[in-house]
């Protein structure tokens, strides 16, 4: 099982975490998103990929996908279900992705999907900077926050979007689009509230 900190929990919930995460439409749960994808074949990196589902989404739609994934139990379901896909997979993890090295390719949209509220606000810091350098100008990075109780992952700190796009903006990236305290698509889950940011860079 990984040993990163932010997944802890979800070694209890791998098979019930991975049917859940694969029956979500990429079209429900990004929906927000969707009117600020780069023009098709450009460069993304889902950054938390999970067990696959909306790196599968866009590589169909013909983006070229880089996918990090720091549980290896999620990664391994994501290559066996999407096989096909021309989705490159790599085992790591924020703030750093350092498994993507220098990417003297950089990206037009970064893609971090409930992945927020399992860093703390030195690690929020780092992998906002790191965002920032692996864009290309005028690059995307879509973020969705998670407000309330634990869920699968144990590991987890309030989020503050108010916040988080004052921090991204110290490090170039200015908010394009921000909607707050949405509910889940999620059955059962009425005490978790998302918020939505779309963050470009100048």
């Amino acid at each position: 099982m990984s040993k990163i900190t932010g997944t802890k929990g979800y070694d209890r919930f791998v098979s019930c975490f991975i049917e859940s995460s694969q029956s979500l439409a990429f079209n429900e749960s990004c929906k927000d998103f969707i009117p600020f994808l780069p023009p098709i074949s450009a460069r993304v990196l889902d950054a938390g990929a999970g067990a696959g589902q909306n790196s599968a989404a866009l590589a169909e739609l013909g983006y070229s996908v880089v996918a990090v994934e720091p549980m290896i139990e999620f990664l391994d379901a994501a290559r066996s279900k999407y096989t096909n896909l021309p989705i490159t997979w790599l085992n790591g993890s924020l703030p750093m992705i350092e498994c993507v090295g220098a990417a003297p390719q950089k990206f037009e949209l970064i893609l971090v999907i409930g992945v927020w509220h399992h860093l703390n606000e030195t690690e929020r810091e780092l992998a906002m900077e790191r965002f920032a350098s692996l864009l290309n100008s005028g690059g995307i990075c879509a973020l969705s926050l998670r407000n309330g109780p634990p869920g699968m992952g144990s590991h987890v700190y309030p989020t503050n979007a108010s916040q988080t796009v004052k921090q991204a903006k110290e490090f170039g990236l200015d908010c394009v689009f921000m909607q707050e305290n949405q509910p889940s698509i999620l059955k059962n889950k009425d005490q978790v509230k998302w918020s939505r940011l779309v963050l470009q860079k100048k």
